[in-house]
């Protein structure tokens, strides 16, 4: 069992310290947020609104609770189940600039809607994912890609104090028990839960709210609510298509991805690395995997999404378009072990359906045969950061 594994965003979390009297991470919920904190700030008095004693003194009192502790940092997990604290923190740290705050919220919508109306600009505001493949280099050497992607990338999993196997039920039980409750008042879970696995079916594709409504025998307008849902409370994220000013006409349709591998393989129903590794998703899972190494990458710096895909009304398309400072780089995504030049082919083309400047060109796949040096960089996965 391994106690604490370093994560890449501490640096810029510890950076923003220095200048923001509030410290916010959110995140799904076991992506490791409170460890993070209480790892970078030993000395913060740390408080649980999950404690219902806890909770009680913050609602009834809420200026008592957050003066207990005036000479030290004050750490506050899952605010978001009382906001109000945001309003009046916002007057602490005006009156007393010397005060700080870190706190967490597994819940995206309710607390930065909280964040930009209390504490705008008081806040360093951070999203911290399930871990990514360099933070758990260690842990996975000399395992498989089909076990990697299987046992996904949640620190509990990856710390080896919990297995795949009964991680997942669990994290679904409690996410359909508490969060979708809370955030939903839905009564039939298992409708719910059936919405999750046509999702997870859906990995890697263009989503349509009207053909799962059809599925699951509910309008449209329920399925891009209960939608809205996974992505406040950080289940999936959906790839926005790249827009500019080009001539043809570019797909208007998101593609769906959870957040982790090993979540999307249990929701289909995988049930081991064998299995996924004949199983017709794999490669759809595989893309999910570096979509969201990707996505990892960006928010470890303190960067917002600037992740997209390109698809036109000719079939043109691009798994991934990366844009920084200015310029994009181009990614396919590959899941077989053996390299053909036919991966090249939308890639040579990209320059020619967009008008930013293509930097960077990419092939990622699960083989060893590797080259950096020409205009198309092939990697291994397990290198993709070395070249985004």
């Amino acid at each position: 069992m391994i106690s604490y594994i370093n994560r890449k965003i501490e640096s810029v979390v510890t950076e923003a310290s220095q200048y923001f009297p509030v410290i916010s991470v959110t995140g799904p919920r076991q992506s490791g947020k409170s460890t993070l904190l209480k790892h970078l700030f030993p000395d913060a008095v740390a408080y649980s609104m999950k404690d219902l004693n806890v909770r009680e003194f913050a609602q009834n009192d809420p200026i008592a609770f957050l003066n207990n502790d005036k000479g030290k940092m004050m750490f506050i997990d899952e605010i978001q189940k009382v906001p109000a604290l945001l309003d009046y923190m916002q007057g602490i740290v005006d009156e007393h600039p010397d005060r700080r705050f870190c706190i967490t919220g597994s819940s995206n919508l309710e607390l930065l809607r909280g964040l930009s109306e209390s504490l705008p600009g008081r806040a360093g505001v951070f999203e911290l994912m399930p871990m990514t493949y360099d933070e758990t280099r260690a842990e996975q050497q000399g395992k498989p890609l089909d076990e990697l992607l299987f046992n996904g990338l949640y620190p509990a999993v990856c710390a080896q104090k919990n297995t795949a196997r009964l991680f997942y039920p669990s994290y679904v039980k409690t996410y359909l028990e508490k969060d979708v409750r809370d955030l939903l008042k839905i009564q039939d879970q298992l409708q719910f839960m059936r919405f999750m696995k046509l999702c997870a079916a859906r990995v890697g594709s263009l989503f349509n709210a009207s053909e799962v409504a059809n599925e699951i025998g509910v309008d449209s307008k329920t399925v891009t609510r209960w939608l809205s849902v996974l992505q406040a409370s950080y289940l999936i994220t959906l790839l926005p298509p790249y827009f500019e000013n080009v001539t043809k006409r570019v797909v208007k349709s998101q593609k769906l991805y959870f957040n982790d591998p090993g979540l999307a393989c249990y929701l289909l129903d995988i049930e081991s690395p064998k299995q996924l590794s004949r199983d017709k998703m794999r490669g759809c899972i595989f893309e999910n995997f570096i979509v969201l190494e990707i996505l990892k990458h960006r928010f470890n710096q303190g960067l917002e999404n600037g992740v997209f895909f390109y698809r036109d009304s000719n079939q043109n398309e691009v798994d991934i378009l990366l844009k920084q400072e200015g310029e994009i780089t181009a990614i396919e995504v590959k899941s077989s072990s053996t390299y053909t030049a036919e991966f090249e082919k939308s890639l040579k083309k990209i320059q020619d359906y967009v008008k930013t400047p293509v930097a960077k060109k990419i092939i990622v796949y699960a083989g060893d045969f590797e080259n950096t040096a020409g205009d198309i960089k092939v990697v291994n996965y397990k290198n993709l950061s070395s070249v985004i």
